[in-house]
């Protein structure tokens, strides 16, 4: 096995570091919020607005899975809230015409529909060399129009959702309300990808490419296979967030699911410490990031703050985020330097 140069080994080194500062920031913020909101409305601090982060969670720490590892190839995915929205609507168009349909069924079409969405954006950015912004910005559209088709602009009532899917985000293991099963599902996808990344020879390609491309093609990493996995990828996990959805909500909409969720994922995953100029995440940074912007989330709720600010927040959090993480890759990088 060819070891690796000094130069590689600094800039892992550093990087690592860079790492546990930003998951150290996010859940310093993530502290801050809770108890600054708690000192104010103490209520902020029932179970059921706990509840109500628990549920927030689960949607964006799915998809942001797949996120990140786009982000980390300094790629980006826009399209994931209307991949959401097309699997989540196509399969319960399937439960409104089959209402024995059965959920297992469900779970690998709703993953199906996503990987093939996801390819599509895959085989324009990897062999075709679109830039990765325009493509999904257009496939965002295109999903989104193709979702009204088939639907007609119909909306999947609750009656039409199996109660056996619903209760995956009312009750959790052996009966527990206050934990359920979607909190255990999103640990599952997430140590999986944890697995993938770190334990995988797929996983070293993808911080490789992210790091250095031409590095990377010079040492035979498969460059347009990678880049085509991550959106595929990413893809599947919106397509098996589309089923959440319903779940969570208990209904399917055209014109709701998953709209301008690509923003708040993107935060999320910013925000847990994944750089946008590639090459450097982890999986516990983004369940932190998701679960801060669902801290942020009940809380303006709690206090009474008017949701259209939620956005106007979301995206002052990105840049915070986005500036301390330039800040502070200068600083380690000049202490890797000398």
């Amino acid at each position: 096995m060819t070891s690796l140069s000094p130069t590689v080994k600094t800039q892992e080194s550093w990087l690592t570091r860079a790492l546990r500062v930003r998951e150290l920031i996010t859940l310093l913020l993530l502290l801050i919020v809770i108890i600054g909101t708690a000192v104010i409305e103490p209520r902020y601090l029932a179970p059921i607005s706990l509840r109500s982060i628990l549920l927030w969670i689960p949607l964006l720490a799915i998809i942001g899975m797949g996120e990140m590892t786009v982000i980390m190839i300094r790629g980006i995915d826009v399209s994931v809230g209307s991949i959401v929205g097309l699997a989540g609507l196509s399969v319960g168009l399937i439960f409104r015409a089959v209402p024995d349909f059965p959920l297992a069924l469900a779970v690998v079409l709703s993953v199906l529909i996503g990987f093939l969405l996801g390819s599509i954006n895959g085989v324009l950015i990897a062999w075709v060399r679109v830039p990765a912004v325009i493509v999904t910005l257009g496939t965002l559209n295109v999903f989104r129009g193709i979702t009204f088709l088939i639907t007609q602009g119909s909306q999947i009532d609750g009656n039409y959702i199996p109660k056996q899917l619903i209760q995956w985000s009312q009750v959790g293991p052996f009966g527990v309300r206050d934990v359920p099963w979607v909190v255990f599902i999103v640990l599952v996808v997430a140590f999986l990808t944890w697995v993938l990344l770190q334990q995988t020879r797929l996983g070293r390609h993808i911080y490789a490419l992210g790091s250095n491309p031409d590095a990377a093609r010079l040492r035979g990493v498969p460059v347009k296979r990678v880049a085509f996995f991550t959106y595929a990828f990413t893809g599947a996990l919106s397509g098996f967030a589309g089923l959440l959805y319903a779940s969570r909500f208990g209904f399917l909409n055209p014109g709701q699911t998953g709209v301008g969720l690509e923003l708040t994922v993107i935060a999320a995953v910013v925000i847990g410490g994944v750089n946008v100029f590639g090459g450097s995440g982890s999986v516990p940074g983004v369940l932190l990031g998701c679960l801060l912007l669902g801290a942020i989330n009940v809380a303006l709720a709690v206090l009474g703050v008017a949701g259209t600010w939620q956005l106007a927040v979301y995206g002052l959090v990105i840049l915070i985020a986005v500036i301390a993480d330039s800040l502070l890759q200068r600083r380690l990088q000049g202490s890797a330097v000398e």
